[in-house]
């Protein structure tokens, strides 16, 4: 039983001394206006109207309950304002779950403007490698890698990453670089544990996808430490572009198979189906779409 709802039907009964006038002020069939006190009644175990063939009036219960609802509705309706005026503003918190490498390096450079232009808002970033539950932990937004798999969940793409491989000119040198992507099987592969299959890889051959099952010593669900270790020497990784920019750019690592690349991974933005967007949180995700989208107009960078 909706109180509030029947609170409503007891309010416009009382004032028009009667269910049919009071169910056509408020719109609903006299039946259900009907049902909708009798609820109340029996809710409170009180009997509210003295009920003949002529007329409906308040008993003295009746009398003094009309008056405390009246209060009570009336505070909920300003309260419902108040929520639908602060729904409206750019104005409260946005709790924000990523990844570690991304959300510490472009989302950071993403959210830095958006965060500048209404400084009512208050982000609360928290970056993890491991999957957060949005509803449980209490997040309003995650921006995260893949597709989305939970029915319970919306996501709107940001845009598209390469998924790349590389290793290190010093492993290269003393290993030999592999021709093809079935020669990584000679070698010492570094699997990211957070993908969906990660001892396949998968490439683009003669314009056909095919996987090509890879191992190796070191296993990690970073892959900022998979591109670490790579860096490092000990073997060929596989992640998002992201991840290895820096050392792509002083030359600590080199791609391998750019024109074999065959995935590209979503970058989501994702948030519960049942959850109800303030203004806040939709102007985040537009703003992020903005950015991202830009950048990934940008030759090579995702």
């Amino acid at each position: 039983m909706d109180t509030i709802d029947c609170m409503r039907s007891f309010i416009a009964v009382a004032r028009q001394r009667s269910f049919t006038g009071g169910a056509k002020q408020l719109d609903i069939s006299t039946k259900l206006s009907s049902k909708y006190v009798r609820q109340l009644e029996q809710r409170l175990g009180a009997q509210l109207f003295h009920r003949t063939t002529r007329s409906v009036t308040l008993t003295e219960t009746g009398q003094a309950y009309f008056a405390r609802c009246i209060q009570v509705l009336d505070q909920f309706d300003e309260l419902e304002g108040l929520v639908q005026l602060r729904q409206s503003e750019l104005a409260g918190p946005i709790r924000i779950t990523a990844p570690t490498g991304f959300g510490s390096t472009h989302l950071v450079d993403a959210l830095s403007p958006f965060q500048q232009a209404p400084p009512n808002v208050r982000i609360q970033l928290q970056l993890s490698d491991h999957y957060i539950s949005l509803v449980e932990e209490g997040f309003d937004l995650a921006v995260r890698f893949g597709e989305l798999g939970d029915s319970n969940f919306i996501a709107r793409k940001l845009m598209d990453v390469r998924l790349v491989v590389f290793a290190s000119p010093d492993y290269l040198s003393k290993h030999g670089e592999p021709e093809h992507p079935s020669a990584l099987s000679t070698h010492n592969c570094l699997l990211m544990k957070s993908s969906v299959d990660p001892e396949h890889w998968t490439f683009r051959i003669e314009g056909e996808k095919r996987s090509y099952r890879v191992d190796g010593t070191f296993q990690a669900n970073s892959p900022r430490a998979i591109a670490q270790m790579a860096a490092s020497g000990l073997g060929v990784g596989m992640c998002p572009l992201y991840a290895i920019e820096p050392y792509l750019a002083n030359g600590e690592l080199q791609l391998l198979f750019e024109d074999k690349e065959a995935t590209r991974l979503p970058l989501n933005a994702v948030y519960p189906l049942n959850r109800h967007l303030t203004a806040r949180v939709r102007a985040l995700i537009d703003h992020l779409a903005k950015v991202f989208g830009e950048d990934a107009t940008t030759p090579n960078l995702f």
